[in-house]
């Protein structure tokens, strides 16, 4: 989303454009955006193309406010034609809820018929929904006849260190994220496509998140539950999503245009990071906290000088957070992060439950996997966190009106 001016400010108003939905903001504060720099303003108006073509949305697309993320389990008996039908059943869905209209009826002619639509999303805008499909290892497995045509880089995450996964919080055949900026909208689209899907598909689990976690092109970087910004050297340009995350000649034809897909439940040990002091916390990140820049810098998007020394030690901490996940120290390595925050409330021991929805996309699942190794085995932020849920998937292209999605898969 580009800067907006106080003239554009003013002119949209009147068609529909709210400010900063969901965060508070104020008129006054939203008039004191930087007429040059990101705006986080949004248009709950605004509505996102299904029918994309060579990628699926929801990966490059400027991420929203919230994510439904919910994993679905195939059911024993399944046939492939039935898969078939739910994929192009949810492909319709899908393109109707991102214009902003039902799946169905909300109120049948005959009163003893069901709904076809749930309702709750009836006179809401589409607040920029997208939903992505992604396919787990285990759909290529002996049951639908599939093995063949197996992504070439798509099995279950090795053990890293620092994981602490729960069983009820990995895997899953199917995954389903919605992204929307009005949290209804968004649990609207997977609710609805998890009714359209009973009987072929069971509901696995399904973590909610809010505000974003990471930035896209032309937005501000965001503010994780630690309080700092993340995503400050995240991908954005096109030539950089061609290089580190859409799949061209080098694997199975149905995924080309395609990516791999991470999702990892992160749970913050809040109050303990809380307790924490301010120098230790910016050692721990290598940047500073409301600023977000580099330890070497004084802006945010300053590039880090890892070899930079003060008084005979490394200014930025090689085991800080920001030099372990630094390309520069990871043979160029880089993933495209789509984050979002999540509350659980208090847990059993009556302490804030809370953490990061971790998304990323990459051409190569061993792109997160040769991160994450290097980060669980030495980063300074472990004491603070835990990997408590994770899933890997393969996301088919995207489609072009008249096809559904993974169409190739059944070709």
């Amino acid at each position: 989303m580009t800067g907006i001016s106080r003239r554009g400010l003013f002119a949209g108003a009147g068609g529909g454009l709210v400010l900063g939905a969901g965060t508070g903001y104020g008129l006054a504060q939203a008039l004191d955006t930087d007429d040059d720099g990101p705006s986080d303003i949004v248009d709950l108006s605004h509505s996102v193309k299904f029918y994309a073509g060579a990628h699926q949305v929801g990966i490059a697309t400027p991420p929203q406010r919230y994510c439904v993320f919910m994993t679905f389990g195939v059911v024993d008996g399944t046939t492939p034609q039935e898969l078939q039908i739910l994929f192009a059943r949810w492909s319709s869905a899908i393109a109707q809820m991102m214009a902003g209209k039902p799946v169905g009826q909300v109120e049948p002619q005959r009163p003893g018929a069901v709904p076809g639509d749930t309702g709750e999303a009836e006179g809401l805008a589409p607040a920029s929904l997208t939903v992505t499909l992604g396919l787990g290892p285990g759909m290529f497995d002996d049951r639908f006849g599939f093995a063949a045509q197996r992504p070439r880089r798509l099995r279950d995450l090795p053990a890293m260190p620092s994981d602490n996964l729960r069983p009820g919080l990995t895997g899953g055949d199917l995954a389903l994220q919605a992204c929307a900026d009005d949290p209804q909208v968004a649990y609207h689209a997977v609710r609805d496509l998890a009714r359209l899907g009973r009987g072929v598909v069971d509901t696995g689990w399904t973590v909610m998140g809010f505000g974003r976690a990471s930035a896209g092109a032309g937005q501000s970087t965001p503010r994780n539950l630690q309080g700092f910004k993340d995503g400050t050297r995240n991908i954005k340009e096109p030539a950089e999503l061609d290089e580190h995350v859409w799949i061209d000649r080098d694997d199975v034809d149905w995924m080309r245009g395609g990516t791999y897909w991470v999702t990892r439940k992160i749970q913050m040990n809040i109050e303990t990071w809380d307790a924490d002091d301010l120098a230790d916390q910016q050692r721990i990140f290598g940047r500073t906290k409301l600023e977000g820049a580099p330890l070497t810098g004084a802006k945010e998007f300053d590039t880090p000088d890892f070899e930079a020394e003060r008084d005979g030690a490394p200014v930025i901490d090689p085991t800080s957070h920001i030099a372990l996940a630094a390309h520069e120290n990871n043979e160029g390595t880089r993933i495209l992060r789509r984050g979002f925050n999540y509350t659980d409330g208090i847990n059993e021991v009556g302490q804030l439950d809370a953490g990061l929805l971790f998304i990323a996309f990459c051409k190569d699942p061993q792109q997160f996997v040769r991160l994450q190794t290097r980060l669980g085995r030495s980063d300074l932020l472990n004491e603070y966190i835990s990997h408590i849920g994770s899933a890997v998937f393969a996301v088919p292209p995207g489609v072009r009106r008249g096809e559904y999605l993974a169409q190739a898969l059944f070709a």
